[in-house]
């Protein structure tokens, strides 16, 4: 799969930048024109300020599945789209093709109809770090249902919240889930999410770790079940295929919570059509992606990283995402690094709060570990101090890996400010450059804006 709109070249950054800013429509008009629609825009961006209302790629019609997983299936059906690392190294890793990819998602659809979901209505997902997690998400739209992902680490308190706000009727959960040394009771603790609640139907549930759960009559069904009865209902039609539901542009595609760190949880709300072509966007250039290279994202889909970077953005441009389940330090601090020299890895892109952590291990966690795969290194969720960047650099990147130091939020869906890889300048601790499009300002702490230019010396 190739890119037309990959920047090569820091003078191809500077035209393209100006030109996002000049001309935004015709920009990003020309970027759009590399995906799959149904029905194209009659106006790429309209932009009503006093609303304030903005609506991209208005009027289209599309299924964002299908620029994920169908158009790629002619040129690259058996090529991985995701590979599986289970929490523990001796459990067997699953390489998803995405023929593989595309069959499972279509079973999932049939499985979500069969249980009453319909296009708009609310899905929680409330699982682990497993391949079924990115099935639910796609699952749910490629029928139009509006997903909302909730980490597994949170209470049942914080998941009612949730629940309520997002008017959620249908819940994906596993019987429990492994992170690290520890077996999180995922569905007890939806069940107890679930006391006094009115509106949730149905709760399927997928098993993972086999912890004894109860299972309520009515509302409770088993994934594997509803799977088999879904396969089973496809292949009366000769072929697993399920069509995907006709989107417009605006249609909702996800809700995801704020944390809830610095106050009530805000539900974000991503649409279909801008948050694709952003993330792939991003995707492709932030990270110079080069069609066969295997891309890790130590996130957890729970978060925006992991929507963004793990699913739509590396699958929208075809690419091979690396799921991981488990944590860094766990059976011991050589995780991630086992795990980019068994999959020869190209690009891994993890938190400052994991560098950190690695940090504090030492070297010896490194001793005999090929990271020579390594091509780019990238840092995502705060800011990277310098001494943490200078250790990721050196004793990771070998100091040939390009480092980028994303900058953005759950808001925004995908990168505002960072570095290309390799293309524009980098600088330890810095995110340096916007991405076309973005025009960032900068403000005091009495909301003034700072006009006095700052050295980007590197």
């Amino acid at each position: 799969m190739s890119y037309p709109f990959q920047i090569k070249s820091l003078a191809a950054y500077q035209l393209a930048y100006k030109k996002s800013v000049d001309e935004p429509e015709q920009f990003w008009g020309a970027v759009a024109e590399n995906f799959q629609w149904r029905k194209k825009w009659s106006k790429v961006l309209d932009w009503n300020f006093t609303e304030p209302k903005i609506e991209w790629f208005k009027d289209a019609k599309l299924n964002i599945t299908e620029n994920c997983i169908d158009r790629h299936l002619e040129s690259m059906g058996e090529k991985p789209a995701i590979i599986w690392e289970p929490n523990h190294p001796d459990e067997r890793v699953r390489i998803v093709t995405y023929n593989r990819l595309h069959k499972r998602v279509c079973q999932v659809a049939q499985m979500l109809v069969n249980n009453g979901v319909k296009k708009g209505d609310r899905v929680c997902i409330y699982m682990g770090m497993v391949p079924e997690l990115a099935y639910a998400v796609l699952g749910c739209a490629r029928i139009g249902a509006i997903h909302s992902v909730i980490f597994g680490g949170f209470s049942a308190q914080s998941i009612a919240d949730r629940l309520g706000d997002a008017n959620a009727e249908f819940i994906v959960t596993c019987d429990g889930a492994y992170r690290g040394g520890k077996d999180i009771p995922l569905k007890s603790v939806i069940d107890d999410a679930l006391i006094g609640n009115k509106t949730v139907k149905r709760v399927i549930v997928y098993t993972r770790t086999r912890t004894p759960v109860s299972m309520i009559k009515g509302r409770d069904v088993w994934w594997e079940d509803e799977m088999l009865h879904a396969e089973d209902m496809l292949e009366q039609n000769g072929k697993i295929n399920f069509p995907a539901e006709e989107m417009d542009a605006e249609d909702p595609l996800f809700i995801l919570y704020t944390s809830g760190s610095t106050g009530k949880p805000k539900g974000v709300v991503h649409s279909c059509a801008g948050y694709m072509v952003w993330t792939t966007y991003t995707f492709v250039n932030v990270f110079q992606y080069k069609p066969g290279d295997v891309f890790f994202c130590t996130a957890d889909i729970g978060w925006i990283t992991g929507h963004s970077y793990i699913v739509y953005g590396p699958l929208a441009a075809g690419a091979t995402s690396l799921m991981f389940e488990g944590i860094p330090t766990w059976p011991d601090a050589g995780r991630f690094w086992d795990i980019v020299d068994k999959h020869k890895v190209n690009t891994l892109y993890t938190a400052p709060t994991a560098i950190r952590s690695l940090m504090g291990f030492g070297l010896e966690p490194l001793k005999g570990k090929d990271l020579s795969s390594l091509r780019i290194l990238g840092t995502v969720g705060e800011p990277i101090n310098e001494e943490a960047w200078h250790w990721y650099d050196e004793h990771i990147g070998k100091k040939k890996c390009p480092i980028v130091d994303t900058w953005w939020q759950t808001e925004t869906g995908g990168c505002l400010i960072s570095n290309l890889a390799g293309i524009t300048p980098a600088k330890a601790s810095w995110a340096t450059l916007p991405m076309p499009g973005v025009q960032p300002l900068l403000i005091d702490e009495n909301g003034n804006e700072v006009t006095e230019k700052m050295s980007m010396e590197c």
